[in-house]
């Protein structure tokens, strides 16, 4: 098992925000998070990532534990996302925003960043070009020396992804990437997300609202509702789970 989460719990002070929560990441998976509003998913990111620290439960990814760890050094171990609010350097070129993931797994001393040594040259034109690559992959290689901020919506998004892919993750956690879109970016956005798993052979962890997009592409789902998790199955099977007809219709009359 590539990602497992066991027991995640997390309380602000008289409210848990996650109680116990469970679920497995398989290699090549494309794995739901959903729920209503509320019901813990961005906690339960924030855990993952060491944003929040968890008052119970373990995460391990590949077999190595996470539990405690700062967030550069879980994306270091494999464990990448995007936001729900897209978190671009706005006045960065496109370039150097997928430059700055792809620099986190290299260490430059001071004094070879200032003599710029045989070294840190190599280095950076291997940056340059692996970051090149990317922007191409994701189409956004017309747009390398614009800055973020210009990008369109969908393209930022697109950006935001390519910055977490330079990392070179295990598992990519995506928070909402539809959020925003227009029913033909949607649409876009579900043949990307196959692409990337298929092409960079990676898993993926997916937060989102859109309903159409989560049946459409992920292989299982997990339901959480006020912190706990309610159902896990298959894309048919969540639709038919009463619990989860009713924690986003409410009960019947």
């Amino acid at each position: 098992m590539l990602l497992e989460v066991a027991g995640l719990s997390k309380r602000f002070g008289e409210i848990a925000a996650l109680s116990g929560v469970s679920f497995q990441v398989r290699s090549g998976e494309v794995l739901g998070l959903i729920g209503p509003n509320g019901a813990g998913k961005t906690t339960a990111f924030n855990l993952l990532t060491g944003v929040y620290q968890a008052d119970t439960g373990s995460v391990t990814l590949a077999g190595y534990p996470l539990d405690g760890l700062r967030p550069h050094q879980i994306a270091n171990a494999g464990l990448a996302r995007t936001f729900q609010n897209i978190r671009l350097f706005g006045e960065l070129s496109v370039l150097d925003n997928v430059r700055m993931g792809a620099q986190m797994r290299e260490r430059h001393g001071l004094a070879t960043t200032i003599a710029r040594s045989n070294g840190y040259v190599t280095t950076e034109r291997r940056i340059d070009r692996a970051s090149s690559e990317l922007l191409e992959i994701m189409g956004l290689s017309r747009t390398t020396q614009f800055q973020a901020k210009f990008l369109s919506y969908g393209d930022q998004r697109r950006l935001e992804i390519a910055r977490a892919l330079a990392t070179h993750p295990k598992v990519l956690l995506l928070d909402e990437p539809a959020a925003g879109m227009n029913p033909a970016e949607k649409a876009e956005l579900m043949k990307l997300i196959r692409f990337i798993r298929d092409r960079f052979s990676l898993a993926i962890l997916l937060i989102e609202h859109d309903m159409k997009l989560v049946m459409s592409i992920c292989e299982k789902i997990t339901v959480l509702d006020h912190g706990e998790t309610i159902a896990v199955g298959s894309p048919d099977e969540i639709q038919k789970n009463q619990d989860v007809i009713e924690a986003y219709l409410g009960e019947p009359a």
